[in-house]
């Protein structure tokens, strides 16, 4: 088989950088090496015993065959409850659909909207798969970089500045993964003045850290304070972060109906429907008790101070501290330039990120992945003593550079 017989569609995609890190980490641990990976968004939490139970009642029950293709009715009822009980949003059945995992959401959505030429607007520093799928889709991401001065979240300025007659997607992640950033209630509110000028533009809302915000913070999400603008938003939400169950691969929407029936028609020749037994865990997770939430965001809210605090000692580095989300963001600039002790000069993210590897064995995802360099993205979805270590061990990988 030659070069030429892969659909030419495939050049304008990159693999995931995040996956492409954590299977060189497994690589490396394979072959005996000691690595620590914190390159991967995912809870070192097991999935609450109730969620799982769920999932063994629902095989002894039988409900192992197809399902309808966006979904059991039970678990639509489920997201339904969920968007009125913690966002006060009111959804039909016709509003949502269910998908194997938050990327098919996304996956869909863009392929059932996004024609040639079309432009989706992504603020950076952005999760590595939203320009991709644009670009399967054959549209035209449109990145808009968000400074560290701004908290990396997207301004109403640059995005009325962006908006073009092309513009049909704007796509907002808050908390956001890589930074943590999240969008206050009134950030919100001026944004949507800036999209309501703007009738032929859409916003897809990616909540999926909706549950893992710090300090108290109120989370808020675009539908709920711009009712009017419902029509013209699609909010994505699932059950992989915050109910520990990235496995399962459960993603959910609640969107226009035409749309969530074209995104049906897309997903009814792909995937078909998502896992059974993993649609009757989601109906758990999302009815039945979350008391295990605050003790595990107490524990990432240690985590978190433990690796900004810990990152902000060594010299080089600078980290600002997350409102959301598992992930931190910090600038290597003050390394760039600085050589190794075999006398490589780093001179980008991606170098320090290789060195980091290299030296002491702690696998990261560099910035340019993201869209915002020179910075590197940690997850601190890992046990705490494995992040002091990680960090004792950037330390004195830092500490050996001249």
């Amino acid at each position: 088989m030659t070069t030429d017989f892969i659909a030419d569609r495939l050049s304008r995609i990159k693999p995931s950088p995040t996956m492409a890190m954590t299977r060189i980490a497994d690589e490396k641990k394979a072959a005996g090496e000691n690595i620590i990976g914190l390159a991967a968004g995912e809870p070192d939490f097991d999935t609450p015993l109730h969620i799982r139970k769920a999932a063994c009642d629902a095989m002894d029950a039988g409900k192992t065959k197809y399902t309808t293709v966006d979904g059991v009715p039970e678990l639509k009822d489920a997201v339904i409850a969920k968007f009125s009980t913690d966002n006060n949003i009111t959804y039909e059945r016709e509003n949502i659909t269910i998908a194997t995992g938050g990327k098919q959401v996304l996956f869909n959505a863009l392929m059932a909207t996004v024609n040639a030429g079309d432009e989706v607007i992504i603020p950076a520093p952005y999760w590595v798969s939203y320009p991709e799928i644009v670009r399967l889709a054959q549209g035209v991401p449109v990145i808009l970089s968000c400074a560290e001065d701004d908290n990396f979240k997207l301004t109403p300025d640059v995005l009325a500045a962006a908006i073009t007659p092309q513009s049909k997607w704007l796509i907002l992640n808050s908390p956001s993964n890589p930074t943590g950033a999240a969008y206050s209630k009134d950030e919100l509110i001026a944004l949507a003045d800036i999209v309501r000028a703007h009738p032929h533009l859409h916003v897809l809302c990616d909540d999926i850290y909706e549950y893992l915000i710090y300090d108290g913070a109120v989370f808020a999400t675009m539908a709920e304070i711009a009712p009017d603008l419902i029509p013209r938003i699609l909010t994505l939400n699932g059950v992989s972060k915050s109910y520990s169950m990235t496995g399962w691969r459960i993603g959910y929407a609640a969107g226009a109906a035409p749309l969530i029936k074209a995104m049906a028609k897309i997903q009814s020749q792909s995937t078909s429907n998502p896992n059974s037994i993993a649609q009757w865990a989601a109906v758990a997770a999302l009815t039945g008790p979350r008391d295990f939430m605050a003790p595990q965001l107490a524990i990432f809210d240690e985590r978190r101070a433990l690796v900004t605090d810990r990152l902000n000692d060594i010299d080089g580095i600078s980290c600002m501290k997350p409102a959301g989300a598992f992930y931190v963001y910090p600038s290597c600039a003050g390394l760039i330039g600085r050589a190794t002790p075999d006398g490589i000069v780093l001179k980008t993210d991606s170098d320090v990120v290789t060195y980091f590897l290299e030296a002491e064995g702690v696998a990261m995802v560099p910035g340019v992945a993201f869209g915002l360099s020179p910075y590197f993205r940690i997850s601190y979805a890992a046990a705490t003593d494995v992040l002091d270590d990680a960090m004792t061990r950037i330390a004195r990988a830092c500490a050996a550079l001249r």
